[in-house]
């Protein structure tokens, strides 16, 4: 067979032998896969039943955290979420977070280590390496734990503890069904904004947070059943609670010019500050490691300095909210801005550092409020024309923060907005965590959330993009050249051929033809040089008999799955409206040519106008 002059006539194609259905339904899966179809409606109904319980779940948490509060500072029965500020225990009030301490060390020593921690990294860990596996004794331990370390003083919010819970009731459930490991993680980042979305009633922020630091994807998916969870997570807020923002403000003014200036220099500030926190609390998590104690008695003496400190600054006992709430609507200032700011800071990264458990954000919400409150006062006293309004500070301060912490900018933006109500602090809100945002990446590698993970050998994705390959057709990314092999050709003949070093010898596969031109099969080289393969063997013999194909209109990543799917490096490509013609070939080694253009696009800078040859020839480029 004249090898040469066949590859070019298959340029126009060739005819694909019957039975070769099997292989063009089996091409077809990429795009059922990339659509919404039943078992999405199917997860979207258990996540919206996973919000409703989680939403219940929460404020039952709350509850237990006001039980244990009444019980440690007070002395009695109650579930009435209260501060532990107005106790009377005096300087015995170092014993209730030692006392608590000491129990969440039990409870992590004999019950589970992974309850230590603030949740959201160790939720992460779960999706990046064990498949959004969570075992089922964390969803009991981990809301016991926090309740402990919170009410008797731990310098934490309840949001943290109710996102892992919910994650972990997502999880489990997603263990019960017979569930993919991505249609676990859904139901994992599902429960987790569930959780978020029912403590603030803040749910596009959940959906957000989820999106950020979760599910490190934006897909229909995935995306529509955690959005479902979170709306019905806050439905039941609703129910229960109310419909009042949770960090209640008076009515903002439109910022000028020259303030919303000040408002993102200002996030810049807290942006360094934040990172400036995050490294210090691992610090302090370092110091820890180096103590010559079992780490179940961490948290007792992370009690202990809380304890402290709450002698000094009652303020800086249990969840703050009440803290938070006071910084945006104006009532705490001065020298409280900084004894709140300076000592919350000190019991949290002490605290958090010893492992007990705990959440990050009302911690990094009042500590960020708090700094952002006192330079906007400053502001406001010194240069009162400019007319920044410290409340706004207090509120850009707080979000900004986390934003620059925790990498999560647009939950950070979008959840000052939802706990206040104020569409007036939007623009001042995007520009300051913008800037916090840049700050951070600039200067900090890892986040408040992934820097404990990082330092495991954890490879946490950061960049969010379109798949490169999804975005290029196969029909512009195949070989129109194919060489294909005659089926009744003998191994002897090809073997002399490929030995000749004629022209497109160097294949390592071929697809393979009957009389018809019709596609029959794959050749690979190694099938043909087989010393079991006797020299009259025809190809038919020893070929893949109908063969993966894929249609000239999939994406380079249908084809990539594909290969991976049936374990070859090459298919040959189909025509979609005549699928029994063959146009071309593709290779692994055109996946990875696909790439050179993305990486000129990252990488080449170039000019491509000319503004003085414009300004002397505006219609040049029209010609």
């Amino acid at each position: 067979m004249d090898h040469e002059a066949f590859a070019s006539s298959t340029t126009e194609g060739l005819a694909v032998a019957p039975g070769m259905g099997p292989a063009l339904e089996a091409a077809r899966v990429p795009v059922v896969q990339t659509l919404v179809d039943a078992r999405v409606v199917r997860l979207s109904a258990c996540a919206a039943a996973l919000g409703a319980v989680t939403g219940v779940v929460a404020q039952l948490l709350v509850r237990l955290i006001g039980f244990v509060t009444n019980l440690a500072f007070y002395g009695r029965l109650s579930t009435h979420l209260v501060t532990p500020t107005a106790h009377r225990l005096g300087a015995f009030v170092v014993i209730v977070p030692v006392v608590g301490g000491l129990i969440v060390g039990v409870l992590a020593r004999y019950g589970s280590k992974a309850i230590r921690g603030h949740g959201i990294p160790e939720a992460m860990e779960q999706v990046l390496l064990n498949q959004s596996r969570i075992p089922p004794r964390i969803t009991l331990l981990k809301p016991l734990s926090a309740a402990i370390s919170i009410g008797t003083g731990g310098p934490f919010g309840a949001e943290g503890p109710i996102i892992a819970t919910g994650g972990a009731l997502g999880s489990l459930v997603g263990q019960f069904l017979e569930t993919t490991a991505v249609e676990r993680k859904t139901l994992l980042a599902a429960g987790a904004a569930a959780g978020m979305a029912a403590t603030f009633g803040s749910p596009v922020s959940a959906v957000l947070l989820a999106v950020e630091l979760l599910l490190f994807e934006l897909r229909p998916r995935s995306i529509i059943p955690v959005a479902l969870a979170s709306a019905v997570a806050t439905g039941v807020r609703l129910t229960l609670v109310g419909s009042e923002p949770v960090f209640a403000m008076p009515n903002l003014s439109k910022p000028s010019g020259e303030a919303l200036a000040i408002y993102i220099l200002l996030g810049a500030i807290v942006g360094m500050f934040a990172v400036w926190v995050t490294r210090a609390v691992y610090a302090v998590e370092d110091a820890f490691e180096k103590l010559p104690v079992h780490w179940m008695w961490w948290p007792a003496l992370g009690g202990l300095a809380v304890g402290l400190v709450g002698i000094v600054a009652p303020r800086t006992l249990g969840v703050g909210y009440d803290n938070i709430e006071q910084l945006v609507d104006g009532r705490l200032v001065g020298y409280g801005l900084l004894t709140l700011c300076v000592w919350k800071f000190v019991s949290w990264s002490v605290s958090l550092g010893s492992g007990t458990s705990g959440g990050t954000l009302a911690p990094l919400f009042t500590i960020g409020g708090a700094l952002g409150g006192l330079m906007g006062g400053v502001v406001s006293r010194f240069a009162p024309a400019v007319g920044v309004d410290p409340r706004i500070a207090a509120l850009v301060g707080m979000a900004a923060i986390f934003a620059g912490a925790s990498r999560a900018l647009l939950a950070s933006v979008v959840f000052a907005f939802e706990t206040t109500l104020q569409p007036l602090g939007l623009l001042p809100l995007l520009g300051g965590c913008t800037a916090a945002y840049l700050v951070s990446c600039l200067l900090m590698r890892n986040t408040i959330m992934t820097e404990k993970i990082a330092r495991r050998g954890i490879r946490v994705p950061v960049e969010y993009h379109a798949d490169y390959l999804d975005q290029i057709s196969v029909r512009d990314g195949c070989q129109r050249h194919v060489v294909a092999l005659a089926a009744d050709d003998t191994l002897e003949e090809v073997r002399q051929w490929i030995a000749s070093g004629a022209a497109d010898t160097q294949h390592q596969g071929f697809p393979v033809v009957d009389a018809d031109e019709g596609l029959v099969g794959l050749v690979t080289r190694r099938h043909i040089f087989a010393p079991s393969h006797p020299p009259t063997r025809e190809i038919r013999e020893i070929m893949r008999p109908d063969p993966p194909v894929v249609f000239e209109d999939f994406s380079l990543r249908d084809a990539a799955d594909h290969m991976v799917r049936e374990r070859v490096s090459r298919l040959p490509v189909v025509s979609a409206e005549a699928p029994r013609r063959m146009l071309g070939i593709i290779t692994h080694s055109d996946l990875l040519a696909a790439h050179e253009r993305r990486l000129q696009e990252m990488h080449r800078p170039e000019r491509t106008l000319e503004i003085v040859r414009f300004i002397r020839d505006p219609g040049r480029r029209r010609r």
